[in-house]
């Protein structure tokens, strides 16, 4: 019997000139060029077969151009979350542009970096919703990278929009370093998305939300325990957040912790949730 493969629903590559790269000194350690090189060696390492590419705020639609012709040539890389901007007035040409290029077929979804939106309300926006309406009529999926104040709008967004799959990034970022009283604050806030039944969730970028020098598994466990009994192994998948997480961990040491917390490579978060929440196909 052939062993299920592992899919990393959350990776990125980019440049060492992504402007953000330069915005915080803490950022140093990984203000460098990331490849498919550098993706293949970890990989390997950490026995990982196929990968989602996500966008990496660089900010435009040239990114996902780019990132949908390295699917193309590319193995490894299963799907591409592009980037949109949900307020952009011509947000239906750069859909219709994606839904044009001649690797679309790797387009799995989309996102926009609504964490650096100051609004927590954003997502309810009748504009907003609006917007998504429209992203729903061309991807299967819109990922969301949102701060825990936002969760709730995204909850009511999931409600507005129940034909578009909401994707959750890093559980929507808990304090994992402030132990019991971010999980509380967090659980409370995810709760109601939870409850979606077209919102799934990633246990991706939790050591960066954890102390990166100093954090373990167990730090981990109440938050993926959590995430496990709101959503359902068959509503999370595992995401590295590579190379973000090489601020805290290594590619292997992400996947391992989560193994760890979990007891196993559960099938599911290990791959089976993101190849059927992006539609990825035949592997």
């Amino acid at each position: 019997m052939t062993a299920p493969l592992v899919i990393d629903a959350h990776h990125h590559v980019w440049t060492a000139d992504y402007p953000w790269l330069a915005e915080k000194p803490e950022f140093a350690p990984i203000r460098r060029d990331y490849g498919v090189a550098d993706l293949r060696a970890n990989l390997k390492a950490a026995g990982v077969h196929r990968t989602v590419l996500v966008e990496a705020s660089w900010g435009h639609p040239s990114e996902t151009v780019e990132f949908l012709h390295l699917a193309g040539a590319t193995e490894e890389i299963a799907g591409v979350v592009g980037f949109i901007d949900l307020l952009d007035p011509n947000l239906a040409n750069t859909l219709a542009r994606y839904a044009n290029h001649p690797r679309a077929r790797f387009l799995v979804g989309v996102r926009d970096q609504i964490q650096g939106r100051p609004d927590p309300r954003f997502l309810a926006r009748p504009d907003v919703i609006a917007a998504l309406r429209a992203v729903a009529e061309h991807v299967p999926t819109f990922d969301l990278v949102v701060r825990v104040d936002q969760l709730q709008a995204a909850a009511e967004a999931a409600d507005a929009v129940p034909g578009l799959t909401f994707v959750l990034d890093h559980l929507g970022k808990p304090q994992v370093r402030d132990g019991d009283a971010g999980l509380r604050a967090w659980r409370a806030a995810v709760a109601p998305l939870a409850k979606r039944p077209n919102a799934v969730a990633k246990l991706s970028g939790l050591v960066t939300e954890a102390d990166w020098e100093r954090w373990k598994p167990a730090d981990l466990r109440p938050f993926v325990q959590a995430a496990l009994e709101l959503f359902g192994p068959d509503r999370l998948m595992f995401g590295s957040d590579w190379p973000v997480c090489e601020l805290a961990a290594t590619y292997t040491q992400v996947k391992d912790a989560l193994t760890d917390v979990l007891g196993r490579t559960d099938p599911d978060v290990f791959g089976g949730t993101a190849a059927k929440v992006y539609q990825l196909g035949e592997l």
